[in-house]
C-alpha cells in the first residue's frame, strides 16, 4: 500500500532586488490562489543568495506588500542566505556520486567555444576560484506536464549543457538552492511566472540526481508593457501601493484571466476571489501589463 500523498503546499519566492512590482504580484496571487483553493499551505521564501544584487530593505517591503494584499502565508519566512549548509550537503552528495565536477572555464573561454559547456572544460589553466557544474550527459531529455501549458520537453545536453551549481565567486546558483529548498519545505506545487519555464527541466534533473521529489508545475503568463517587454524592476515597473492595494489586486486578477467583481476592502476581496477563481481561465498568452489603476503601463 503506497503512502498517502502529502497535502498540497505552494510557495512564493521573490528575490529582494526591489519592491514587489505588478508582475511579481501576478505570480504571488496566482500561486496563493492555487494553493488556498485546494485547502493547501502557502509558504514564502526570500531568495537572497545573490547578495551583491540585494537592495537593502527590499525583502521587508515585499513582505509588507503581501500582508497589505491579504496574501497570508504558513510558517516562518525562509531566507536562502541562512541555508548554506543545506546547499553544501547537496553539493557534496552530487560530487561524491560523480554528478558534479569542478570547472575552471572562464566566461570568455566558454563564449569562445560556443557558450555551452558539454562535458569537457576548455580552460587553458586552473583558476583559483573554479565553479562547480552539474554533469549533463548526451541525450539528456527532460519532459514534464505543465498544469497550464501542457507537455514541455527540453534536450538539456543540446540546449543547456553542464550548468552551474556554485558560482566562481562562491555564491550558490539559483538552480541548486531552489531545488534543495523546495524539497526541504515540502513544496508540492510550484506556480510561478513563465520566465522560469526554461529552468524547470534543469531543476527536475537535479531533483532526480539528488533523489528528491518533483513538484507539480504551472507557469503563469507574464505581464508585458506596450512594447512587448516583460515588466520587471529593471524596466522600472511600477510598485503597487501597500496603502491602497485593491487596484493592484484587481489588475493582477485581470491578468490571470478572471471575471471582474467588486469589493470594498481587501478581506472581502480575498473571500470573493477564492470563491470565484477558475484556473481554467488563466491565459497562456502574456497580457499587456496594467498599472494599479488599470491603465496600460508605459515605460521608457
Amino acid at each position: 500500500m503506497s503512502p498517502p500523498a502529502p497535502p498540497p503546499c505552494g510557495r512564493f519566492a521573490p528575490s529582494p532586488t526591489g519592491p514587489l512590482h505588478a508582475g511579481s504580484l501576478v505570480a504571488a496571487l496566482g500561486s496563493w490562489l492555487m494553493a488556498r483553493r485546494s485547502g493547501g499551505q502557502w509558504r514564502v521564501r526570500i531568495e537572497d543568495v545573490d547578495r551583491p544584487r540585494e537592495v537593502a530593505g527590499a525583502a521587508d517591503a515585499q513582505l509588507a506588500m503581501l500582508r497589505a494584499c491579504g496574501l497570508d502565508w504558513d510558517g516562518e519566512v525562509v531566507r536562502q542566505s541562512a541555508r548554506g549548509a543545506l546547499y553544501q550537503s547537496a553539493l557534496d552528495q552530487l560530487l561524491a556520486d560523480g554528478h558534479a565536477f569542478v570547472c575552471h572555464c572562464s566566461r570568455s573561454a566558454l563564449a569562445a567555444s560556443g557558450g555551452i559547456h558539454r562535458g569537457r572544460c576548455v580552460a587553458t589553466h586552473p583558476r583559483p576560484d573554479p565553479a562547480i557544474r552539474l554533469r549533463v550527459p548526451p541525450d539528456t531529455r527532460i519532459a514534464f506536464d505543465d498544469g497550464l501549458r501542457g507537455r514541455i520537453e527540453q534536450d538539456l545536453w543540446a540546449e543547456v549543457g553542464d550548468f552551474v551549481l556554485r558560482r566562481a565567486d562562491g555564491l550558490w546558483a539559483y538552480q541548486l538552492a531552489v531545488v534543495v529548498d523546495d524539497a526541504d519545505q515540502g513544496i508540492t506545487d510550484v506556480v510561478r511566472g513563465a520566465d522560469l519555464l526554461d529552468s524547470t527541466p534543469r531543476q527536475i534533473l537535479l531533483q532526480r540526481r539528488l533523489g528528491l521529489p518533483t513538484p507539480r508545475h504551472a507557469h503563469l503568463p507574464l505581464l508585458r508593457d506596450a512594447a512587448g517587454r516583460k515588466l520587471s524592476k529593471s524596466l522600472g515597473a511600477q510598485a503597487p501601493d501597500p496603502a491602497d492595494p485593491l487596484p493592484a489586486l484587481r489588475a493582477a486578477w485581470q491578468a490571470l484571466g478572471q471575471w471582474p467583481f467588486t469589493a470594498d476592502n481587501v478581506q472581502a476581496w480575498r473571500v470573493h476571489a477564492l470563491e470565484r477563481f477558475d484556473p481554467a481561465r488563466i491565459p497562456i498568452a502574456d497580457p499587456v501589463g496594467a498599472s494599479p489603476t488599470g491603465r496600460a503601463c508605459q515605460h521608457d
